[in-house]
């Protein structure tokens, strides 16, 4: 029975049970299955009569349709007598058939059903929209985006929708939350899109399709494909239709109407596509996070892969991605040595594959293995060192060209010349090198023919423990990210014997399948010294390695070490290693100092028991757009070089908020983060035999990287009574006294006070800067989240000041994303020269990490975002700012009731206060246990000042703080506020609880 109202059986839908016949009959006998647009429900019927499934729902939007279909199959469930008709397995259609109104599987969803088998027949109502598909070819037109419709992405959907497909696309969607992991969908697809949009609907969504039969139908003589001529005109997509029925080669639109209009027949092909997804499991976790609020970047999904291995290592983590989005408020802290989970990941496959025992404490993260490098060089600062000729382009260049070799000089080299030799990579070779000029850093790879075995390492490990050599051996080329490693002599020595405490292993991952460019470091070594001082390294020069890289290389790791059972196979036996070494060169005197002396992060800790006002990072809830923007850089594939280019939106970013100028000759320089751009800073301030300045009151990690790097330093005296700000006075007595200064100024927002510069205290010491010729670099990567402030306009102030300086004044403006963008994972760093020499004297020092396409993708599109207003990331920017407002004022009333003396905070993430009621007092404290051997009844006597209350506070309450020593502000202590809630209750409660136990 049919009624008007319903679509009558027609070639459409006969083409589709042509295609499901062509199945085996297994494919629904016993499953469970839903028709999608079952109309008068005859092909629900005809499935549940000849394939016997356990239950067919046959859904439709139309109620009549659903009354219609009930009656059908009562006509079919019954005899002519008006008895039940009984199949052999005793069951009728009645038991096996139910019909429903839904919209697609709202039903199925709704009543949590589980599905095998999806079918439907669904309308391809062709209504294209000419105007808004030109305007969106107009707007994205470039080389990549026209290459071919099918490499369309960020308007995937609605080019769907432009062909009719949107309907098909949002029942594939919704099908993946209700289908089996081996479930199968069969839909119907009018072919004059063109196969390959048709396909493409598919695979980018994750599944694997089959043709299952194709035919052609007469196009309807009452549908006009004007339309469809008119997107040709504007696009490069060519629809698909034939001249009559028994044409094979396929003609455009144009041509199609043309022969139309002369009277001939056209037609388009009908396909029947079998699909079913490639990864289950997690294409599930995929789309049921973009169904969360994030619908917006679904159409930018593609996994669709040519490469099964790109798919295998790109599904897993889009899929970790997803997960860890949705299930954390924020990103936690991680340590500087590199995130725990990752390098237990790291040694976990160590372990597995290569049987060599380590633990997460033998491994420290890098960015990259050239900052890896060069960071044991500055740690170091050997006399002479040798590099492989391979590793050493990242290096200074002063590095390469200076000669101070013994009797090449007639004086004794500085304490910071640090002299590298390029040496061949043939081990024979690289040893009668090594034997003559007796370096003190060995940096080297090995060559492949000698990596197989074990011989020339080993000889190396002895040659440059009898001269006292430390030994930095790269593996990158031999290590290998697979289920099947080859063999690698390095990793077969340490199998058996342990890394001798002169060397350690250094490897570079960038083999992985998806993206080449992406790259993060480990460094391997078993000596614990060597371990905390490359972990303080990558915290002083590198601030931290990239979250999401980890995250990446993580999830790669976890896939290959997921399927093997735990503890199945015993630790593996190791030589004691007791060959004695001669005296090795230990760290420099500026890296001791800083190590010994500076306020970095704590060691020995458990981070889960602490909680975190110390890290210039903010726990804050991630705002969903936020959480979009990263989850699409990585769904994204074909990227062009434009969607990545962030130029344009970092210009208006900083003319908008500081007025800051630029122009055709300035130099847009980006890092993952702005510590590792300040570094580079700091090395052009020493080679133009500069002195740095930082007022008293700076960021701690900033002030001992500088000594680290061994540059000259001078504290500018700053004063309570104007917030420890530079002023005109203070600087001017300070320029008095020093030769090329250069002058680092955090601002808007003070990092360590919170306090504001306004724009004439700005403008009022560039001005002091400018009489003398200073070189000013201005940090905004505090700034951003004032609470009551306009910003800068410095424009005008630069403008006027550019015409009657001193030629060497400059500003160099250094900011960082991470603030301004609400989270603590895209760590975005940028610098902006405006001074030709000082643009060269930067690129000498090339070892700088640059941000990956996928975070220049997601910034940019966060920048957007931000400005424009309102959005939903400028008014979430709008409300965390009052949230850290009310923030710095219960922590001030919290710090005030409990001893301490508040400077109130304007801005950003920090609180500074003096500890008045502690200091000198002598107090017994009893220490909170550490893990599962610590003591529950440890006591500690200590005479508290302002910097040792950082650690009485930390092991009486778990509470971390910067101490005095880190502000530069003798007494005061500096506060994160933006911690997760429930952690910034803990921390009211921690400064409660240690004046009760220290003023008892």
């Amino acid at each position: 029975m049919v009624i008007p109202s319903i679509f009558l059986p027609e070639d459409w839908s006969f083409t589709f049970f042509e295609g499901i016949n062509r199945h085996p009959d297994s494919i629904f006998k016993d499953r469970t299955v839903a028709e999608l647009g079952c109309g008068n429900g005859w092909i629900s019927i005809a499935i549940a009569d000849k394939w016997l499934p356990s239950k067919v729902y046959g859904l439709d939007i139309n109620p009549r349709a659903i009354k219609i279909s009930w009656i059908n199959l009562y006509l079919n469930a019954l005899d002519d007598k008006g008895q039940l008709i009984y199949d052999e397995e005793k069951k009728t259609l009645l038991d096996r058939v139910e019909f429903y109104e839904s919209d697609l599987l709202s039903y199925c969803r709704e009543n949590h059903i589980q599905l095998d088998r999806i079918v439907g027949c669904i309308p391809q109502i062709l209504n294209p929209n000419p105007d808004a598909m030109s305007k969106m070819i107009t707007e994205n037109a470039s080389e990549e985006f026209l290459h071919a419709l099918s490499n369309y992405c960020a308007l995937q959907g609605f080019v769907e929708d432009q062909f009719g497909l949107g309907l098909i696309a949002r029942a594939v969607e919704e099908g993946i939350s209700v289908i089996k992991a081996a479930g199968i969908m069969i839909f119907n697809m009018g072919g004059r899109p063109g196969q390959a949009v048709c396909k493409r609907l598919f695979e980018r969504r994750g599944f694997c399709i089959t043709k299952l039969w194709q035919t052609k139908i007469l196009q309807a003589g009452d549908t006009d494909i004007a339309a469809l001529v008119e997107i040709e005109k504007n696009s490069p997509h060519r629809f698909e239709f034939f001249m009559g029925l028994s044409g094979d080669q396929p003609i455009c639109a144009r041509t199609a109407w043309a022969y139309g209009k002369a009277g001939g027949r056209i037609s388009h092909a009908l396909s029947v596509y079998s699909c079913q997804l490639r990864n289950p499991t997690q294409i599930k976790v995929i789309f049921e996070f973009l169904k969360n609020g994030f619908q917006g970047i679904s159409s930018s999904l593609d996994l669709s892969f040519e490469d099964d291995s790109v798919a295998d290592e790109k599904i897993p983590f889009l899929a970790y991605l997803a997960s860890t989005l949705k299930n954390s408020s924020y990103f936690p802290y991680e340590p500087p040595a590199g995130s725990k989970r990752f390098r237990n990941l790291i040694a976990g496959f160590l372990k597995t594959y290569h049987h060599i025992p380590l633990s997460a404490n033998n491994v420290v993260i890098f960015p990259s293995r050239a900052a890896a490098i060069e960071n044991a060089l500055h740690l170091f600062s050997p006399r002479l060192a040798i590099v492989d000729e391979h590793l050493t382009r990242h290096l200074p260049r002063k590095w390469l060209t200076s000669l101070a070799l013994k009797g090449t000089e007639t004086i004794e080299p500085l304490d910071d010349a640090i002299t590298v030799i390029e040496a061949p990579r043939q081990s024979d070779l690289l040893i009668e090198l090594i034997k003559k000029l007796k370096p003190q850093v060995v940096v080297t790879g090995i060559a492949h023919f000698e990596a197989v075995t074990s011989s020339a390492f080993v000889h190396l490990l002895d040659t440059t423990q009898e001269i006292g050599s430390r030994l930095f051996l790269d593996i990158s080329d031999h290590f290998e990210l697979s289920s099947l490693p080859g063999s690698n002599g390095v990793l077969k020595y340490l199998s058996g014997t342990p890394l001798p405490s002169h060397a350690a292993i250094i490897c570079g991952l960038v083999k992985n399948k998806v993206y080449p460019d992406l790259e993060t470091a480990f460094v391997v070594t078993e000596e614990e010294s060597l371990f905390s001082a490359l972990s303080k390294t990558v915290e002083l020069l590198e601030g931290n390695t990239s979250l999401i890289n980890q995250y990446y290389y993580g999830c790669i790791f976890h896939e290959l070490l997921a399927f093997q059972l735990s503890g199945r196979h015993a630790p593996a036996e190791r030589k004691s290693n007791n060959a004695k070494s001669v005296d090795m060169i230990g760290y420099s005197a500026a890296a001791s100092s800083v190590l010994d002396n500076a306020e970095l992060s704590i060691n020995g800790v458990e981070s889960d028991s602490v909680i975190h006002m110390d890290v210039d990072q903010t726990f804050l809830p991630v705002p969903s757009p936020v959480k979009g923007a990263l989850f699409e850089s990585f769904a994204r594939q074909n990227m062009s070089e434009s969607e990545a280019d962030v130029n344009t939106s970092i210009k208006n970013y900083v003319k908008s908020n500081y007025g800051f100028p630029t122009k055709s000759g300035t130099e847009f320089i980006y890092a993952d983060n702005s510590k590792a751009l300040f570094n580079k800073l700091v090395l052009c301030c020493i080679k133009e035999a500069g002195t740095l300045c930082f007022p008293a009151g700076s960021n701690g990690n900033y002030v001992s990287s500088a000594r680290f790097l061994k540059a000259d330093t001078v504290i500018v005296p700053t004063d309570a009574n104007v917030g420890f700000k530079f002023t005109e006075k203070a600087l001017t007595k300070v320029f008095g006294t020093v030769k090329n200064p250069w002058v680092y100024i955090s601002g808007p927002t003070v990092n360590p006070t919170g306090l504001v510069y306004s724009n004439n205290e700005i403008g009022e010491i560039l001005s002091t800067c400018a009489k003398f010729g200073a070189r000013v670099i201005i940090d905004t990567s505090s700034s951003g989240l004032e609470f009551d402030s306009n910003g800068w306009d410095l424009e005008p102030c630069l403008s006027k000041l550019k015409s009657s300086c001193n030629p060497s004044f400059c500003v160099s403006l250094l900011g960082g994303l991470s603030l301004p963008m609400l989270n603590g994972v895209l760590k975005f760093g940028f610098l902006i020269l405006n001074e030709p020499h000082l643009v060269d004297t930067f690129h000498s020092f090339p070892g700088l990490i640059r941000p990956h396409s996928t975070a220049r993708y997601a910034i940019k599109k966060l920048l957007e975002l931000r400005a424009q207003k309102p959005s939903s990331l400028s008014d979430a920017i709008v409300e965390y700012t009052a949230i850290l407002k009310n923030r710095s004022k219960s922590l001030k009333e919290a710090l005030e009731q409990n001893g301490w003396e508040v400077l109130e905070s304007c801005a950003g993430v920090s609180v500074v206060a003096k500890p008045s009621a502690y200091l000198n007092k002598t107090v017994t404290l009893k220490i909170l246990p550490e893990g599962e051997g610590g003591q529950d009844n440890a006591t500690m006597k200590i005479t508290l000042d302002d910097s040792n209350i950082r650690n009485a506070l930390l092991k009486s309450t778990g509470l971390c703080i910067n101490s005095g020593s880190w502000t530069g502000i003798p007494g005061y202590c500096r506060f994160n506020i933006a911690l997760e809630e429930s952690d910034f209750s803990k921390a009211l409660d921690c400064i409660k609880k240690f004046k009760v136990i220290a003023l008892h």
